[in-house]
């Protein structure tokens, strides 16, 4: 495994394992995987005692990875807490989300398809813990927003560890 990329691979773990934690999964995309991201930069001019100007395409890169790897893992643990437990938010507020679909302005055969489909997921996470349509939109979803806001994160975090950088010289 290449030794540069270690930083990335190291919050994009921890940004995964955290998207599980009840709480702090709701700043997940937000919020944490812009600042692991930025952390992974940090951590990387640290461990290579390198303040030098950073390059838009490190923080691209490293957002990247981050994003890449946060949505792995996210997924990952959430599917083993929901393997585990036979519960997980999607079980929860699926009674709300009924309630969403049903205010919708569409006919009502579709609503009741959506809710069908929607419920047999609920039924097979409720009775096995396990639902392969669940687990591909969750890791989908995870892998678009985490990649998304990562490179943000990535971006964001070159521009201002460069200002922090000049202002120490």
């Amino acid at each position: 495994m290449n030794k540069k990329y270690i930083s990335p691979i190291i919050f994009g773990f921890v940004a995964g394992v955290l998207m599980v934690v009840p709480v702090i999964k709701s700043l997940g995309c937000c919020l944490l995987l812009p600042l692991a991201a930025f952390f992974s930069l940090m951590l990387d001019q640290k461990a290579n005692n390198n303040y030098e100007k950073l390059d838009i395409k490190k923080g691209l890169i490293f957002g990247l990875i981050t994003g890449l790897v946060a949505a792995f893992f996210g997924t990952f643990f959430d599917f083993l807490i929901t393997l585990i437990t036979h519960k997980n938010d999607f079980v929860i507020t699926f009674p709300q989300l009924v309630e969403t679909i049903n205010s919708f302005p569409v006919d009502d055969l579709t609503k009741e398809e959506v809710i069908k489909i929607l419920g047999g997921i609920v039924d097979n996470i409720t009775s096995s813990g396990f639902s392969t349509v669940y687990i591909i939109s969750l890791f989908v979803n995870n892998l678009i927003m985490n990649t998304i806001f990562g490179i943000l994160g990535g971006i964001i975090g070159v521009q201002i560890l460069n200002s922090r950088n000049k202002n120490m010289e």
